[in-house]
């Protein structure tokens, strides 16, 4: 909880709701300043190293690789809030909501006010249920105590399909009928939401394989944004303090990982820099092409 907390801060990274369990957790988080895979990344690799220092083992600590689930924001996110807090109960580590209420190792007695943390954002899921924390803590906690009868709720996955169409029997009705909706297991929202973002993540591997084409590549990059800045290639590659060399390989840390789908580690190794160094890089190199009015083919 510790690590979990430090990477939380240390990244602007809103946390909702989360959910410790002796073999698994929950996290319900908003995509802040680094990408989730980055987060996750510091979080478990972090955490394993001093894990196995502390017991003298060594190898894999977790069985296998995080699941991560996209969500529409104003449709799933109270339900999954509840469906995560409920997490303890339905594995049956306590027995009861009130019980949850105190629980040490769940987001659920924090937006009660039972306990302190202040890596986790309370006050976005509490306004939703009203202006007064007092009685928005109430109705949270009533809107909480109806969803312990649902069971695991087999609608918190699968895309998002079953919860936005009504159920099995309207999906396989439709099917029937030869209507077809887009879903995908990696994407929690509604047929429109999941089209949106399937097509978004289709446009961008379309570019990436049109500038491919076109000839693009580091050096390439490199030249254009040496051209932007008025400077040597070489000074856009080395390392230095000035602000223009560092507003260069801002750019191009940016450009090379969004636009040529190249990873923070193979563009730290053309600039002599670390991962979370890139994604600093690339997150300033944003900021300043929307400000600047910036285009890779100029």
């Amino acid at each position: 909880m510790e690590r979990l907390g430090s990477v939380l801060q240390k990244t602007s990274t809103p946390c909702y709701g989360w959910a410790l369990i002796p073999n698994h957790f929950h996290l319900l988080l908003k995509t802040g300043k680094e990408p989730i895979a980055q987060i996750m990344r510091r979080l478990l690799t972090g955490y394993a190293v001093t894990f196995n220092r502390r017991h003298r083992r060594y190898g894999r600590l977790f069985q296998n690789r995080y699941k991560s689930i996209l969500c529409q924001e104003n449709t799933y996110l109270l339900e999954l809030v509840r469906y995560i807090h409920l997490n303890p109960i339905r594995a049956g580590i306590v027995k009861d909501l009130k019980s949850l209420d105190r629980y040490a190792y769940t987001g659920h007695s924090i937006i009660m006010g039972k306990r302190k943390n202040p890596w986790q954002d309370t006050d976005s899921v509490l306004q939703l249920f009203g202006k007064s924390k007092y009685a928005a803590r109430k109705k949270y906690r009533d809107f909480v105590e109806k969803g312990i009868g649902r069971g695991r709720n087999p609608e918190m996955t699968g895309g998002g399909l079953l919860r936005s169409i009504g159920g099995w029997g309207v999906l396989k009705s439709m099917r029937k009928m030869n209507i077809h909706i887009k879903g995908d297991e990696r994407i929690l929202g509604d047929s429109d939401f999941v089209e949106k973002v399937l097509s978004q993540a289709s446009e961008q591997m379309e570019r990436r394989y049109r500038l491919k084409a076109e000839g693009w590549t580091l050096t390439k990059i490199t030249e254009r944004v040496a051209e932007i800045f008025g400077i040597e290639k070489d000074q856009v590659v080395v390392a230095g303090k000035q602000p223009n060399r560092v507003r260069a390989r801002s750019i191009l840390a940016y450009w090379a990982i969004r636009d040529l789908g190249l990873t923070a580690t193979e563009v730290g190794k053309y600039l002599g820099l670390s991962k979370s160094a890139v994604s600093r890089a690339a997150n300033r190199g944003q900021e300043l092409i929307v400000d600047q009015f910036l285009s890779l083919k100029g």
